[in-house]
Order: C-alpha cells, then sequence, then structure tokens
C-alpha cells in the first residue's frame, strides 16, 4: 500500500499505512527462492515475537550481574559461561587486545569476587574458578595492565575510560582481600596492585561519581554505564526505571541502581527487566537491551534498499513512527535521542511509501557535519552516511509534495552530509567508523549513501571504495577484518552490487566468489552470535542477530537479481 498522491502540506505527516507491501521485482530464479524467503519471513517475524530485540550475551555485561547481582536467577550459569568463554591465553574478547580489554578486566573481577566474598557457587569447583582467574590476571598483568604491559591503542567504546579503572578498582580490591582470606593458587596476587593502561587514570571516573553522588543532572547517555559509579548508584534518586523496567537500556546499569543489598521486592520492575532479560539469553546477558527501534530501522531499511520482497505488520511501521519527536528517536527506552537511530528509522520508513518528515534531523547539524547527539566526542562516519539516505531518500519519495524552502533545506543537508564524508575517506579508499569494529561496515555505509545521493562530486570517493573492497577480498572469497566473517563478506558485496553504474567484471567475480560464506551465514545465524565474531560497539562488542542476518539476506537477493548468483 502506498501513500495517496495528495498534494503534502508542510506540517503533514504520513499516517502509517495499514499494511505495507513489498512487490518489488523479484531476481533470476537459480539460488533457492524458497530459502530466502524463509530467511526473510523468520528475521521479520521474529521482530513482533522478540519485540525488544536480537542480540549477543556480552561479557562484560555478564561479568557484572555476576558481581552486582548474585541474587539473579542464573547466577552460576553465568559464572560457567565466563569459564566457558575464556580465550586459551586466558583473556576474553577479539583478538585484538584493545578490544579484550574490558571483556577480560570484567570477567576477572567477577571470578575474583566469586571467590573472595561468596566463597565459590555450589556447582563450580574453587580450583576451577581460582585456575581461571590466575590465567586471566597473568594476561592482563603481562599484556593489559602491567607496567611492562605493551601500548595499544584503545577502541573507541563508550564509556570505556570510565569502564576500565572502574573495574582496576574492583580488581585490586579483591586482590586486598586475599591478604586476610587467602584462596588456594592465588597466593602470588595477594595485596598485588594493576594499574589502568599507559594514559588512562581514574580521574574522569573520580569526576563523574562526584557530580552523580552531588545530585546534579547528567547526560542521560551516562545513564547506560551507571555501573561505574559504584556504591553511589544504588537508588539515586533521578534515575528511574523506564516503562520496560530498565535504567538506561543496560542489566548493567539497572543492576547497579538495584543496589547489592539483595534481591528486590518481587514485584520491583527493575529486578522483572532483568528476570526478562536472564530468560531471553538462557543466564548471560548483553550490553544494550532492549534494542528495539535500532533493530526495526535497520533490519527494514537493508532488506528494503536491496529489493526483497517483504510484507511488514502495521504494529511495526507504528513503531517506527510513534516513538519520532522534534530531536528524534532513541534506540529505546532508556537511552537518548541520536541521529543514527532516527536516520536509520526515517530512511526505512521512506523506503516502505511511509515518509516522515526528515526535520528531526536538523538539530543535530553542526558546521560540517552532523553529530550523533550534542556533546558529541568525536564524529560517526556511519551516522552520517544514514543522515545522508535520510534527507536523500525523503527528497526522492516527496520532493513533489513538499515546498520549494523544505525541498532546498534538505537538499543542503544532504550536500553538507556527502561533501564531510567524502573529506573523511582514508587514502586507501576506506572508512572507519566508532560503532563498529570492521572497516567494511563503514565503508558500505558511506559508498552505498554517497552513491545513491551524493551526486556526481561523489564518484571518485564511491569508485576509490570499490577498488579497496576488492584488493581487501581474501583469497578464500571472504571479507573481515580479523578472520572472514558472513557479516562482513555480506558488506563487501552489497557495496560492489549496490554502487557502479555498468555491469563490472571484477566486482562480479568476486561477489560469485563470496556466495558460499554467504549462504554458510544464512544457516548457521542464531540470535545468540556464537557462529561468528561480535563486530559492533557498546560497552563491549556486540552482534545484533536480526541486523546481521538481513544484511546477509540482502547480499544473497542482490546477487541473485543481478545474476551472479546462479
Amino acid at each position: 500500500m502506498s501513500i495517496d498522491d495528495r498534494p503534502m502540506s508542510e506540517t503533514d505527516v504520513p499516517s502509517p499505512p495499514h499494511e505495507t507491501v513489498r512487490t518489488l521485482r523479484e531476481p533470476d530464479a537459480g539460488l533457492s527462492d524458497a530459502e530466502l524467503r524463509r530467511a526473510t519471513a523468520r528475521i521479520i517475524d521474529g521482530m513482533t515475537e522478540h519485540p525488544w530485540g536480537r542480540t549477543s550475551p556480552s561479557i562484560y555485561e555478564t561479568g557484572r550481574l555476576v558481581t552486582l547481582a548474585p541474587w539473579l536467577s542464573g547466577h552460576e550459569r553465568r559464572v560457567s559461561y565466563l569459564l566457558e568463554r575464556q580465550r586459551p591465553d586466558g583473556m576474553w574478547g577479539a583478538p585484538d587486545p584493545g578490544y579484550a580489554l574490558v571483556p577480560t578486566l570484567s570477567a576477572v573481577e567477577a571470578l575474583l569476587t566469586v571467590l573472595t566474598r561468596d566463597g565459590g557457587t555450589a556447582g563450580i569447583g574453587r580450583d576451577r574458578l581460582a585456575r581461571a582467574a590466575d590465567r586471566a590476571l597473568g594476561a592482563a598483568a603481562a599484556r593489559l595492565c602491567g607496567p611492562s604491559a605493551p601500548a595499544f591503542p584503545l577502541p573507541d567504546l563508550p564509556a570505556i575510560e570510565l569502564i576500565t579503572p572502574a573495574l582496576v578498582e574492583g580488581i585490586n580490591a579483591s586482590l586486598e582481600r586475599l591478604r586476610d582470606a587467602p584462596v588456594a593458587g592465588l597466593g602470588a596476587w595477594a595485596g598485588r596492585i594493576l594499574n589502568p593502561p599507559a594514559g588512562m587514570d581514574g580521574a574522569k571516573l573520580g569526576f563523574v561519581r562526584s557530580l552523580l553522588a552531588s545530585g546534579a543532572a547528567v547526560p542521560q547517555k551516562l545513564m547506560h554505564a551507571l555501573e561505574v559509579a559504584g556504591t553511589a548508584a544504588a537508588g539515586l534518586p533521578h534515575a528511574r526505571p523506564e516503562p520496560t523496567g530498565t535504567i538506561g537500556a543496560s542489566p548493567a546499569a539497572t543492576a547497579a541502581w538495584l543496589g547489592a543489598g539483595g534481591a528486590p521486592e518481587p514485584g520491583d520492575p527493575a529486578r522483572w527487566y532483568l528476570e526478562a532479560v536472564v530468560a531471553r539469553h538462557g543466564g548471560p546477558v548483553p550490553c544494550g537491551f532492549p534494542l528495539t527501534v535500532f533493530e526495526r530501522g535497520w533490519v527494514l531499511a537493508w532488506l528494503a534498499r536491496a529489493g526483497v520482497p517483504f510484507t511488514v505488520p502495521p504494529e511495526v511501521v507504528l513503531s517506527l513512527t510513534a516513538p519520532l519527536g522534534p530531536a528524534g528517536t532513541a534506540a529505546a527506552a532508556g537511552l537518548p535521542s541520536d541521529a543514527d537511530t532516527t536516520a536509520g528509522a526515517l530512511y526505512a520508513l521512506a523506503l516502505m511509501d511511509a515518509p516522515c518528515r526528515p526535520d528531526s534531523l536538523l538539530p543535530y547539524e553542526l558546521d560540517e557535519h552532523f553529530c550523533t547527539w550534542q556533546g558529541e566526542d568525536g564524529a560517526s562516519i556511519t551516522t552520517n552516511a544514514h543522515v545522508l539516505e535520510a534527507f536523500g531518500q525523503y527528497l526522492a519519495t516527496m520532493r513533489d509534495r513538499i515546498g520549494a524552502a523544505s525541498a532546498e533545506r534538505y537538499a543542503d543537508a544532504a550536500v553538507k552530509a556527502a561533501s564531510w564524508l567524502c573529506g573523511q575517506q582514508r587514502p586507501d579508499g576506506s572508512w572507519e567508523d566508532r560503532w563498529h569494529a570492521s572497516p567494511f561496515y563503514a565503508t558500505a555505509c558511506a559508498a552505498i549513501a554517497l552513491a545513491a545521493f551524493g551526486g556526481e562530486r561523489s564518484a571518485p570517493a564511491v569508485a576509490a571504495a570499490r577498488r579497496w573492497v576488492l584488493a581487501t577480498q581474501r583469497a578464500d572469497g571472504s571479507w573481515g577484518r580479523w578472520d572472514g566473517t558472513a557479516e562482513e563478506t555480506s558488506y563487501a558485496v552489497q557495496l560492489l552490487l549496490l554502487t557502479g553504474d555498468a555491469p563490472d567484471p571484477a566486482a562480479t567475480a568476486a561477489a560469485a566468489r563470496a556466495r558460499p560464506h554467504l549462504l554458510r551465514g544464512l544457516t548457521s545465524e542464531d540470535d545468540r552470535g556464537d557462529e561468528e565474531p561480535a563486530l559492533w560497539h557498546d560497552k563491549d562488542l556486540y552482534r545484533p542477530g536480526a541486523i546481521v542476518r538481513a544484511g546477509i539476506v540482502a547480499a544473497l537477493h542482490l546477487g541473485r537479481g543481478s545474476g551472479v548468483f546462479r
């Protein structure tokens, strides 16, 4: 169903359609039509079956619940999860030491707390816990926090400069307790001290804690990492649970707000938020949850952009339109509104013939680019790429039904975002971003947006991105930062098949070689993200399963439609 053809006034916002049906051209037959239809249906159905979204568990966040909420159901399962996920070298997380820092410190702090505060768990031997903690401490001292640890770049993870010193503080408190309450196998660590990595001290953490303790208003985004406040987080007066029961859309922040005084009252909404998250993920928990608007915007936009046929329930469309206010929308209740989520929702709505005016993006406009939120420390490539798509798609859909002044304003905003993106491209043709560990994600976001809405001035940047993608394909046909993954391969294939004016034999051959990796990703994906590494930035790396699967389906559909996959 499409929006009617009546002229649109300056104040009109279309109502959600009763039902939006994708009826774009079916691709050429050859690669299991039924399989792709089933995969698409699972994604769409999953958005109503799991309205809070689908994402992988986090070592960091799970470790915080082990420490902060031992009363919560699934405690022993969370401890077991930490033990099971420890790497052979004693650390946790991705192979890059910068990405291993936060999960490793969280896991070892949790294990030490279990040993020194709780005396262990009923079903896990103290010896096993102590061995894991000893290996982790040795690895952290040698590679992350010791005086002889090599320097390494820190990734741009939210609140890493607060989280790291808070975790080190907790570890040191446990090591001090070992003096009076020795644990077999950890004697060598009694009274030892770890320090944060070079260049990272606790000054900012101290300031934030003082600010919270004073009762002063703090940025809402800080609530997402409220656990760094320590005891000051418990019952913080100006923090109240959202309708979902969460504080800051974070299990750790919610547990910290509840405090360490034992299980809260049975009817406490924050308690039941935690119980709901635990039940959804089987014990371990993710960093950010819910992620309703974020998941739905990205899934629907990526499927629609690739021309994948699907029918979306009207309540899903409503879930994107209803939260839109003057400052846009947040990824979920408990988080501040941001330009990235707002742009993703607006782009998806425009692609589904339910366009909403993009004025809510204008508060994020700066002199040269768009910020993710006001006061952002840094800037995001992908936020600006999504802003470009939101303005560009709205203009493409509604140009003849809005006033000249609005059309000019939106076009100027699109030019600003496109110009800034071109200026941020790296010499090799790629982009990197603060919201994802892989340059293939950032490069696909930027190049696809520029190809569609950046105009002729963006053509050299798009061409450079295509050359970079072709040059970085692995010998097995995949793409990836650390190893080849179906997720990153889907970004590369989408870039090659959604940009460029004419059939390109090199791009076609590269995409064809990628097909087996996409198929494996389609058949092996699960919501918990154990099949491939997490690559998305939060306090820890995470994997939004439905979004990743939508990218794989989009790449396969594009390959079939272009005749690459037969």
